[in-house]
């Protein structure tokens, strides 16, 4: 009977923790037969690797999208878009989004969106003092402010729309700025100069990326905010994030099958890691199981010494080749938990090579 089968066989009846929920793949895994006989030494070639002694995590890989967070659609404005910032730029405060008519639509910062004009006679509220904030930020008003539109706040607007050019009037129209937290990219233009304005000019986003991750319903468990995950971007670069969010579950339609994930967010340890990606897919790596100082051996070394027992070739300093029984444990990154009698940190164990 050939030896493979039975191999996978364990693997997917045996209580061995396979990292991330696959199979893991075994091949080449013994230099003697069923028989106790050698091979033929041409059959496989082989090399060493080391026993060693240290941590081992388990992972699950789920696929995620990178790209620029808090994306937002803006628009509207009665009239004719007459200007349109370029894609992949920043507006700063006080900047311009686009215009209608020759009439910028500005950005301002604040949590709040604006929902009603700003001008003399309005009650107070805290969209009054974040237009106060942006005001003061930009130089144009010159007290402490507060949730009052006062004398003061019409004299600032009108002092920054003289240096914008545009009608002093000492009130602002609704449409006529956005409040953003901060600083925004834009992330499209979607309508062209000329074209009446609609609610749909352009498309911002935060400045900062983000990693989205439909998590399967199965592995929800593993979307806990403030996990710390592995995360591949392209062309093999490794770098971690951090779970910054998790939502609730969410329903899709994939090739005409309802599929149902939870969506979660991961913000990148270290921005610049992604610094040359504007969108990309990645995997993510979220922690499934940890083994603390445990020997390992890579997934290769593992060999079938009969139909229920794993093994490993050791190699003594002499050159001498043994078979020793062992235990295994969790798989992850390649390498699986071993332990039983004659085996310990140093010691080689045979292995395939390409």
């Amino acid at each position: 009977m050939s030896i493979r089968p039975q191999i996978v066989a364990a693997l997917c009846v045996g209580a061995v923790l396979i990292s991330g929920g696959a199979v893991a793949s075994i091949a080449a895994l013994s230099s003697a037969g069923p028989t106790g006989q050698e091979e033929p030494s041409n059959t496989v070639r082989t090399g060493t690797a080391p026993i060693t002694a240290g941590d081992l995590a388990g992972t699950t890989q789920a696929t995620g999208t990178l790209d620029y967070a808090d994306q937002r659609t803006i628009g509207g404005g009665a009239g004719i878009v007459t200007a349109v910032p370029a894609p992949g730029s920043t507006v700063s405060l006080g900047g311009t989004l686009y215009a209608v008519d020759n009439v910028p639509i500005t950005l301002l910062h604040g949590p709040l969106p604006a929902w009603r004009a700003f001008g003399s006679g309005m009650s107070d509220g805290p969209d009054v003092r974040q237009l106060e904030m942006s005001l003061a930020a930009l130089g144009y008003f010159d007290r402490e402010p507060d949730d009052e539109f006062a004398a003061s706040t019409a004299r600032a607007i009108e002092r920054w729309q003289e240096a914008l050019g545009v009608e002093e009037t000492g009130r602002l129209e609704l449409g006529s700025v956005v409040f953003m937290p901060g600083d925004v990219r834009i992330a499209s233009v979607d309508a062209a100069v000329g074209t009446a304005a609609s609610d749909k000019v352009v498309t911002v986003s935060s400045l900062t990326k983000r990693i989205d991750v439909p998590l399967k319903l199965a592995d929800q468990r593993l979307g806990v905010v403030g996990t710390k995950v592995d995360v591949n971007l392209p062309g093999g670069q490794r770098t971690t994030g951090t779970v910054s969010d998790v939502g609730v579950p969410t329903e899709s339609d994939a090739d005409g099958q309802k599929k149902v994930t939870i969506p979660v967010g991961v913000t990148l340890d270290d921005p610049a890691a992604a610094a040359e990606l504007q969108r990309a897919t990645v995997t993510v790596g979220f922690p499934t199981e940890r083994r603390e100082n445990v020997l390992s051996v890579p997934v290769e070394a593992l060999i079938a010494i009969d139909d229920t027992t794993f093994g490993v070739e050791v190699v003594d300093g002499k050159g001498k080749h043994r078979q020793v029984p062992v235990t295994t444990g969790l798989f992850a990154d390649g390498r699986v938990e071993v332990s039983g009698d004659g085996v310990r940190e140093g010691l080689d164990v045979v292995v395939p090579v390409s």
